[in-house]
């Protein structure tokens, strides 16, 4: 079994219902999820003239090498009514590979580490939340010291658990 984190996020429609049809399909299709943090509401990155965007990390293991664990979760991101039409935009569920194993990718369809992590807040306080420890491959730095330099002034606030 391999592990892998994951970024699950949307900004379209009912954000939280998309994370938690993420995660079932996730579920059934890629792994098993081990950990997922708590749900942060952050602000559109790159294009940012849109709704605010939920997201969540989560680590997985699963039987899948990242090559096919890309290929499932491109399928789940389909199934759900992701439509790629443009950079950046609104989307209802977007699924990233933000590592696996401590593996370096550099694939035309799949790079591994996520190539901007370090400069995505919205990515890193979710995967700070269940891997502060987590030594990025490249950096050599961890998933806390990461985000305590991100100078992305991005708005990052975690979401309070309704019971």
């Amino acid at each position: 079994m391999n592990k892998g984190y994951l970024l699950i996020g949307g900004n379209v429609g009912d954000r939280q219902a998309s994370l938690e049809g993420a995660r079932t399909n996730i579920g059934l299709g890629a792994g098993k999820i081990v950990h997922a943090s708590s749900i942060w509401q952050t602000a559109a990155w790159g294009k940012t003239d849109q709704a605010p965007f939920l997201n969540q990390a989560l680590s997985i293991i699963t039987p899948l090498d990242a090559p096919a664990l890309m290929a499932v979760v491109l399928e789940i991101e389909e199934k759900m009514g992701r439509i790629r039409n443009e950079r950046y935009g609104p989307r209802i569920i977007d699924i990233d590979i933000l590592f696996y194993e401590d593996l370096v990718i550099d694939l035309p369809q799949l790079k591994v580490p996520h190539p901007e992590i370090q400069r995505r807040r919205f990515a890193l306080a979710p995967l700070a939340e269940i891997a502060p420890d987590l030594i990025h491959p490249v950096l050599k730095r961890s998933i806390r010291d990461l985000l305590a330099e991100c100078t992305d002034p991005g708005d990052v606030k975690k979401i309070p658990l309704i019971i």
